[in-house]
């Protein structure tokens, strides 16, 4: 279901979830498009003003209650991670933890938004900066790491006093669904937070940047649809944040130990089945050590 100006909301439509280590339909979500996009922006822009206006602490005490939900159902959230993403029970289990780590340093960081005093070259003047909230923040995620990039978006976002229209991958709705439900049941007011889930991205990531609304759009993807977004997001000079596939070299001198090193690079190379944008791809070792590190690498890749 999508969430909406603080309500579940269905579409005509839907598509199937799947579990992808057995190919088992595990579920099926609300597929929405343009029209469900507008309804969901329109909820943001009519809360803006009075979540904008609440108090440094008043937004802090909802992320404070976010991350407590976040916490008190850890289990219930990894599992749904590992039967909808694929990633092992303890994996998902340490994404979760520190997803929600992400509310809880936001839930701190939302009363430490300073401005600035700026000395004045007169004596009957004063420059201050004062920090505003940005407006409507459209936010994509990517499927690998479908809790831990979504709490990254939102926390910082209610953190300083913006609302949010944000779509999940279309393989991992059912983990964004499971976190908006911990929004909704800590309180977070009506059109704060809105959730559109759809089987075809572009037509609800157009729609967004369309929209005059929008003022920022954050993103995590790769760098060929980063690079169709911002296109879009240029003739309504939308800010943009962006996390774009990775150039990971993976660097050992010879001062190094290659041995540990060797280690190191099979644990981050397969990380999350190499899904994951610190995931080497390309390994630079110096002649003199070559041959221990690929050794030892090697050796471990085997087990594997």
């Amino acid at each position: 279901m999508h969430y909406v100006d603080g309500k579940w909301l269905n579409s005509d439509s839907t598509f199937a979830v799947t579990n992808p280590a057995t190919g088992e339909v595990i579920g099926a979500v609300a597929d929405g498009g343009a029209a469900e996009a507008e309804r969901a922006v329109a909820a943001a822009d009519g809360a803006f003003g009075g979540w904008a206006s609440t108090t440094a602490y008043e937004r802090s005490s909802v992320l404070y209650r976010c991350w407590e939900l976040m916490t008190e159902r850890a289990e219930q959230l990894a599992q749904t991670m590992t039967a909808e993403q694929g990633k092992p029970l303890r994996a998902a289990r340490n994404e979760v933890k520190y997803g929600a780590d992400f509310l809880l340093w936001y839930a701190e960081e939302a009363k430490r938004v300073y401005g600035e005093t700026i000395p004045a070259p007169r004596a009957d003047q004063r420059f201050v900066v004062m920090r505003q909230p940005v407006g409507v923040c459209a936010a994509i995620t990517p499927w690998n790491y479908p809790i831990s990039m979504l709490t990254r978006k939102i926390g910082p976002a209610l953190a300083a006093g913006c609302t949010i229209v944000l779509k999940p991958a279309e393989q991992t709705p059912l983990c964004a669904q499971a976190m908006f439900e911990i929004f909704h049941d800590a309180g977070v007011p009506a059109g704060v937070v809105n959730l559109v889930n759809t089987s075809d991205p572009a037509s609800v990531g157009a729609a967004w940047l369309a929209d005059a609304r929008v003022r920022k759009l954050t993103f995590t993807g790769s760098t060929e649809v980063g690079k169709l977004l911002a296109q879009q997001a240029a003739p309504t000079m939308k800010r943009v944040s962006m996390e774009l596939g990775g150039h990971a070299p993976f660097i050992v001198f010879d001062d190094a130990d290659p041995v540990h090193a060797a280690k190191g690079a099979s644990l981050v190379k397969f990380l999350n089945t190499g899904q994951a944008c610190i995931s080497p791809n390309r390994i630079y070792v110096q002649r003199s050590i070559a041959d221990r590190f690929v050794d030892t690498l090697s050796e471990r890749v085997a087990k594997m």
